[in-house]
């Protein structure tokens, strides 16, 4: 899953997350969602999430739904 829609990206999930300084390398950071920020329900540079270090960027690929 890519990201892209809201109803994909459930709190908890473990995720890689492109920040804002790093849009145009294109690096990936990991961690579990805390909190959705996007409120459409997609968005094609993936959905604002916080993560639970408080880190904020788009998600680039869900890696574990949340048990």
């Amino acid at each position: 899953m890519n990201g892209q829609k809201r109803s994909d990206v459930k709190i908890g999930a473990l995720v890689e997350i492109i920040l804002k300084a790093d849009q145009r390398s294109g690096k990936l950071t990991p961690g579990r969602v805390a909190k959705l920020l996007t409120k459409s329900p997609t968005h094609p540079h993936g959905i604002k999430v916080m993560l639970t270090d408080g880190q904020v960027g788009r998600v680039a690929k869900i890696v574990e739904d949340p048990k």
